[in-house]
């Protein structure tokens, strides 16, 4: 199989907002907030008769996604609660070609975890995230033989934020040490690496081969003034980086060398998802033997698509798409 992938497994409830809404609830406009219930069920019935849509999500989540509609496959492995949000997110997820078949908790304990996504009319997302039993996620719940399975693994930074879930992570990377599969890491927010860089440094860079992250969470992490000089120090730490950059495209070090790969043209209505796209299409690249250049471009060329949509995923590829890209995997 192409992935493993590891994170907070979470039922995105996605709503259109103006940002007066946003400034109500006293968050900073495209934020990402950690909230509690209280905060949750008041968000919630703030929105009371405005249209929702859910979907399965969280960020590991929803680049598995993106690989399975690129042509791949693979595993993830979060955690839901037995109750009706639990479910949802695993038919959703198997609905959409993903193996996933970590043993549910019990909901007396912890609901399982939502985003509620704020988008506001400039694009802009704002995400209120109950994390739920997803915190629960343990070393036991990570399965060397499924890990075996896969070419490479992607764990989300996300899990940093919680014992349980970092436990899951490094076991994750040390099994696949062990059993030869490529480890994959994405920073995920700005506010983890304001947290974590040192842990970063130290615990996850040591057992990386490749590290996903954006223009702000590289100058966070590398002190630079520039973003040429943070991919290249990212780059002398792993074997190979990408990070993004809007609709700019991407960077990549690999192989002591740092490149650019333009971006495609969209009109962006929505970006929450956009990062999560090009690490799938990147990783279902890169498992398939493509060079990092041709895995950042088909990387871009999903996140662009991603935009125009609202919400986390597209509902299916652009036939024509892969002829645009040149992508022949």
């Amino acid at each position: 199989m192409d992935v493993y992938a590891l994170g907070n497994a979470l039922v995105d409830i996605l709503a259109s907002v103006d940002d007066a809404f946003v400034e109500k609830l006293g968050f900073a406009k495209g934020s990402m907030n950690l909230v509690d219930t209280a905060k949750r069920t008041e968000i919630l019935k703030l929105l009371q008769g405005q249209p929702l849509e859910r979907k399965s999500g969280g960020s590991a989540a929803n680049s598995m996604i993106a690989i399975t509609q690129s042509g791949g496959n693979g595993i993830f492995a979060g955690k839901v609660a037995q109750d009706a949000e639990g479910q949802f997110f695993r038919h959703d997820l198997r609905d959409g070609g993903v193996t996933y078949d970590v043993a549910p908790g019990d909901p007396g304990i912890d609901p399982t975890g939502t985003s509620i996504i704020l988008t506001t009319p400039d694009a802009e997302r704002t995400m209120c995230t109950h994390l739920g039993i997803s915190i629960a996620l343990d070393a036991p719940d990570v399965v060397e033989s499924q890990i075996a399975q896969c070419k490479l693994c992607y764990i989300e930074g996300y899990l940093w934020s919680g014992p349980s879930t970092r436990a899951a992570a490094l076991r994750t990377m040390q099994l696949a040490r062990k059993v030869g599969t490529r480890v994959s890491f994405t920073f995920s927010d700005s506010f983890l690496v304001q947290a974590f860089a040192d842990s970063f440094r130290s615990e996850v860079l040591p057992h990386c081969d490749i590290v996903f992250c954006n223009r702000d969470e590289a100058l966070q992490f590398t002190g630079a003034s520039n973003l040429s000089d943070a991919v290249r120090s990212i780059g002398e730490q792993v074997p190979m980086a990408f990070v993004t950059d809007g609709a700019h495209g991407a960077w990549i070090a690999h192989a002591g060398a740092v490149t650019t790969v333009a971006g495609y043209p969209a009109v962006a209505i929505d970006t929450v998802g956009a990062g999560d796209a090009f690490a799938g299409g990147v990783l279902y690249a890169l498992a398939r033997g493509a060079q990092p250049e041709m895995a950042a471009r088909w990387g871009n060329a999903l996140a662009s698509k991603v935009v125009e949509v609202r919400g986390p995923r597209l509902q299916s590829l652009p036939e024509e798409l892969k002829q645009t890209v040149g992508f022949d995997l």
